[in-house]
C-alpha cells in the first residue's frame, strides 16, 4: 500500500534532522526544529534526453558533462519524464501545475501573443504557495512566462510581471532566448562579415581576421589586445563584454561606429530586475551589467542571491539557463574542456557538423557553470582533480534539474528523430531529463522508470515545503500535478501516473505572424514575428522583405503554392493543435491541421508503441503508426480505445466561465473592479479581461461581465 502524503512528509522531515546541513551559510544545528529544505530548480533550455549519456544516450560524440553526471549519480534519474513541446507552456506548468488547455498558454510566447496566452496574475503560482511556509523565491535568467519585451503592450504588468506573479526577486530576461548573432561584431564591419559575432584572428580568417586591436567596454574603458596575449583577441574582448575594434589603437573617445546597443547572441541581454519592494530596474545591452556570456552571468546572479539569504530563511531559486537554445554560438574558451574542437573558423551558420559541435560546447560550458553554482553556494566542492564532490545528504537543499522541451532539430542526437523534435508531441520533442538530488533521497544513484510530467514539479515543490498543493489550488480550477516525493523517499514505490499527457497549440493573438520555413524539420510555421528570429532558428523567411515576395506571403498555404509554382517540393505546415497521451506501452497522438484546399481544420490520429530502452528506444517515428496496419491486435485495440477515452475525458474537463477573469469561476463585482484596473492601465490594451481577444480591454469586455454577472460556474461539489 502506498504511503500517504502526510506520512511521506513526516519521513522526509525526520530524515532531514539526521543530516548536518551546511550549505550557503545555512548551518542548522541537529537540535533545532527541522527547517524545510531549500530548493534549487535548474531549467535547461531545448535540451532533451537525447543529449545526456547519464540517461543512456548522447549520440556518437556526446558532450562532456561531468557535473550533471555527478548530480545525477548523487540523486535520482527520472527516465520517463515529459514536458510540453515548447518552452513557455512547459515553464507555466512548472509553476501552475495545470495543463495548457486549462490556461491557454499553448505555445512559446512571442510579441504578437495577447495576455490571454501568458501566465495570469490570478494563477496560484509556486512562490505564492511556498510563502505559506515562509519561503523567499527568486527567478534568475530565462523563464519566458510572459510577453516578450518586443511588444510590452500585450502584457499590462510590464517589466514588473515576475513580481506580480509572486516572485520576490527576478533577475533575467522576458524574451524567449538570446537575440540573433550580431554579424557586424558591434558595428566594426558590414552585416554578414562575422558569423559568430566576433572578429577572428588571421589564422582562422585570413581575409577578415585581425591579430590585434582595441577592446572597448560599455563603461568607456579601452585596452589594446593582440595575439601576444590572446589567441583570438576579438573573441577574448567579446567574452569580457567588450567590442573589438580590429587593427586600431585605443582612442580618447569611443569611435562612433562602435555600437553597444545591438544585441549579440549569448553575449548580451536586455537585463530586467524586479526587487522585493516591487522596484523595476531595466538595463539595456549598452549597460555593462547586461554584457557577458549568459551561462556565466546567470550563474553569477544565482550565486549572489542565494548567498544573501539568512541561514534560517528557506528559499527557492529557479535558475533558467539560456543554453542550449539557438543561436548556436561559441562559448568562452575558459569554459570548455580539454581537447575541445577549435571553433575560431566557424561561421555559426547552417552547417550541420558545426552546429553539432557548437551544441556540445554550449552544453559543456553550461555544465561547468552548474558545477560552479553548486560549489560557490556551498552545496559541493571540487576534488583535487577538479571533479565535483557533491554530497546532498550533507545539505539542506534539494537540487532539481529538468529540460523544458526536446532538443531543437539541428542539435538532436541519434537515435532520436530530428524531424519530430522540439515543437512536436513526439518522443524526441517532449522526453526530457529530470534529476532530483537532496537529503531525503533514499538509495541515490538509481533510475525511476515511472511516468512524470512537467506539471508534477508544482506538486514536488509543494511537497518539499510541506504544502499539499491539492488543498492550495481550488479543485474546480483543475490541478493536473501528481506527487513526486514518494519516488524519492521510497525506492520501490509503484507508479503514480497511469497516463502522461502533453500538448501544443496556437496562442491567442490579434494578428498572425508571417510564415517561416524550418528546413531541418521540413515545416512551415507562423510563430516568429521578425525575420531575424526566423533566420536565427535556421529558417527561411517568407514575410515582408523576403526573396519570394517583397510584401511577404500571407500564410504557409501561400508558401506551398509558391513552392509548387516554382517546381519545388512543398513542406509540412505546423499543426494548429497537437496532443499526445500515453500509458506504459502505447502512445496516442491527435493532430489538427489546416487543409489548405478547403480551409477546414481536420483532425487525425496516430498510435505508436514506445519505450525507454537504451541505447535504442522505441520511438514514434513516421512509418511506425500502428493505425496504418491492416488491423490492430486485441491488445493494441484495447489500449487505443482506453487512451482515446482518457484523452477525451481529460480535455473536456476544463470549465469555461465567460466574464470570469480572475479564475475563481464566479462572475461578480470583483471582476468589474479588475476590468477597471486594466481598462485604465496600459492604455486599456491586452489583459486577462480582454474576453473577445481583440487586443484591448474595453466596453465590449465589460459587457461580457455584465451579461454574466452573478453566474457561479463552480461544480456543486466544490
Amino acid at each position: 500500500m502506498n504511503k500517504t502524503l502526510p506520512a511521506l512528509l513526516a519521513a522526509a522531515a525526520a530524515a532531514l534532522t539526521l543530516t548536518s546541513c551546511s550549505d550557503s551559510g545555512n548551518n542548522v544545528a541537529s537540535n533545532d526544529p527541522p527547517q524545510p529544505p531549500n530548493i534549487l530548480f535548474v531549467v535547461l533550455d531545448d535540451l532533451g534526453v537525447d543529449q545526456l549519456p547519464v540517461f543512456g544516450y548522447g549520440g556518437a560524440t556526446p558532450a562532456q558533462t561531468p557535473n550533471l553526471n555527478a548530480i545525477a549519480h548523487a540523486g535520482v534519474r527520472f527516465r520517463n519524464a515529459w514536458s510540453m513541446p515548447t518552452c513557455t507552456p512547459t515553464r507555466a506548468t512548472f509553476f501552475q501545475g495545470r495543463y495548457p488547455f486549462r490556461t491557454d498558454v499553448k505555445n512559446a510566447v512571442v510579441a504578437l501573443d495577447l495576455a490571454n496566452s501568458q501566465v495570469s496574475p490570478y494563477e496560484i503560482t509556486t512562490p505564492k504557495v511556498l510563502k505559506q511556509k515562509g519561503y523567499v523565491n527568486a527567478i534568475i535568467g530565462k523563464m519566458h512566462l510572459s510577453g516578450s519585451d518586443l511588444n510590452p503592450a500585450n502584457n499590462p504588468l510590464g517589466d514588473g510581471v515576475m513580481h506580480e506573479l509572486g516572485w520576490d526577486y527576478f533577475e533575467g530576461y522576458l524574451d524567449g532566448g538570446p537575440y540573433p548573432i550580431d554579424t557586424t561584431a558591434g558595428g566594426v564591419a558590414p552585416a554578414g562579415t562575422y558569423g559568430c559575432g566576433f572578429v577572428p584572428n588571421t589564422t582562422d580568417d585570413p581575409a577578415n581576421g585581425k591579430d590585434g586591436g582595441a577592446c572597448y567596454q560599455a563603461t568607456g574603458a579601452c585596452t589594446e589586445i593582440s595575439t601576444a596575449t590572446a589567441a583570438t583577441p576579438g573573441r577574448t574582448c567579446l567574452e569580457g563584454g567588450g567590442i573589438f575594434d580590429p587593427g586600431q589603437s585605443c582612442k580618447a573617445a569611443k569611435p562612433a561606429y562602435i555600437d553597444f546597443t545591438v544585441q549579440n547572441g549569448y553575449y548580451t541581454s536586455a537585463l530586467i530586475i524586479n526587487q522585493p519592494n516591487g522596484k523595476v530596474e531595466v538595463y539595456p545591452p549598452s549597460d555593462q551589467r547586461s554584457r557577458g556570456y549568459r551561462s556565466t552571468t546567470e550563474t553569477d546572479a544565482a550565486v549572489r542571491w542565494i548567498k544573501q539569504q539568512a541561514p534560517t530563511q528557506p528559499w527557492m531559486a529557479s535558475v533558467g539557463y539560456s543554453a542550449i537554445h539557438t543561436p548556436l554560438q561559441p562559448p568562452p574558451v575558459s569554459l570548455l574542456p580539454a581537447k575541445s574542437i577549435p571553433t575560431g573558423s566557424f561561421t555559426c551558420g547552417a552547417d550541420l557538423p558545426q552546429q553539432r559541435i557548437l551544441t556540445n560546447q554550449m552544453l559543456e560550458a553550461m555544465d561547468k557553470e552548474i558545477g560552479r553554482l553548486l560549489v560557490e553556494t556551498g552545496l559541493a566542492q571540487y576534488k583535487n582533480d577538479g571533479t565535483l564532490d557533491y554530497r546532498p545528504e550533507s545539505t539542506n537543499t534539494t537540487v532539481i534539474i529538468m529540460g523544458d522541451n526536446g532538443t531543437y532539430a539541428p542539435s538532436v542526437k541519434l537515435p532520436f528523430d530530428f524531424t519530430r523534435a522540439k515543437g512536436f508531441p513526439y518522443q524526441t520533442g517532449v522526453w526530457v531529463p529530470l534529476i532530483v538530488a537532496g537529503p531525503m533521497v533514499k538509495q541515490p544513484d538509481r533510475d525511476v522508470p515511472h511516468m512524470v510530467n512537467s506539471t508534477d514539479m508544482f506538486s514536488l515543490f509543494g511537497e518539499l515545503a510541506g504544502v499539499d498543493v491539492s488543498q492550495a489550488v481550488p479543485a474546480a480550477r483543475g490541478l493536473d500535478a501528481k506527487p513526486v516525493l514518494p519516488y524519492l523517499t521510497d525506492p520501490g514505490h509503484a507508479s503514480i501516473r497511469s497516463t502522461n499527457y502533453t500538448e501544443m497549440g496556437t496562442n491567442i493573438s490579434a494578428t498572425t505572424a508571417p510564415p517561416c520555413v524550418i528546413p531541418a524539420s521540413n515545416v512551415c510555421v507562423q510563430v516568429f514575428p521578425q525575420q531575424g528570429v526566423c533566420e536565427d532558428q535556421g529558417g527561411t523567411w517568407y514575410g515582408p522583405g523576403s526573396a519570394a515576395a517583397p510584401a511577404g506571403l500571407a500564410s504557409c498555404c501561400a508558401v506551398n503554392d509558391y513552392l509548387a509554382n516554382n517546381g519545388q517540393a512543398t513542406v509540412d505546415i505546423l499543426p494548429n493543435s497537437q496532443k499526445a497521451i500515453r500509458n506504459d506501452l502505447f502512445k496516442l497522438v491527435r493532430i489538427e491541421r489546416l487543409n489548405c484546399g478547403n480551409g477546414n481544420i481536420e483532425p487525425t490520429e496516430e498510435f505508436y508503441q514506445v519505450d525507454q530502452a537504451t541505447p535504442l528506444p522505441k520511438l514514434d517515428r513516421a512509418g511506425l503508426n500502428l493505425l496504418d496496419q491492416p488491423a490492430l491486435t486485441a491488445e493494441q485495440q484495447q489500449n487505443y480505445t482506453a487512451l482515446q477515452t482518457e484523452l477525451q475525458k481529460l480535455t473536456s474537463s476544463r470549465i469555461v466561465c465567460p466574464g470570469d477573469g480572475n479564475l475563481d469561476l464566479v462572475v461578480d463585482n470583483t471582476d468589474i473592479e479588475n476590468w477597471k484596473r486594466f481598462n485604465t492601465s496600459n492604455g486599456g490594451k491586452s489583459s486577462w479581461y480582454d474576453f473577445n481577444h481583440d487586443g484591448v480591454t474595453d466596453a465590449a469586455d465589460l459587457a461580457v461581465i455584465q451579461q454574466n454577472l452573478g453566474k457561479d460556474c463552480r461544480p456543486p461539489s466544490t
